[in-house]
């Protein structure tokens, strides 16, 4: 699963205990998810495509098939 946090966090220009504080998560599991290391559960990434005020697509993509 591919997405573009870190990209919508800097058009806001947002830090990552910003888009923590909006979403009720720590700072360190924003890291784990902009570093792929952590997938959010999809309650989760509902509340964090609704921080942005967009639509979940445009926060989480499937990764491409090569």
């Amino acid at each position: 699963m591919k997405n573009r946090i870190k990209v919508l966090r800097a058009e806001r220009d947002w830090t990552q205990a910003d888009l923590a504080d909006r979403v009720g998560i720590s700072r360190q599991a924003v890291i784990s998810i902009e570093k792929y290391k952590y997938t959010p559960s999809l309650e989760l990434a509902f509340k964090i495509a609704s921080a942005f005020e967009v639509e979940i697509t445009e926060v989480f993509r499937p990764e491409e098939d090569e």
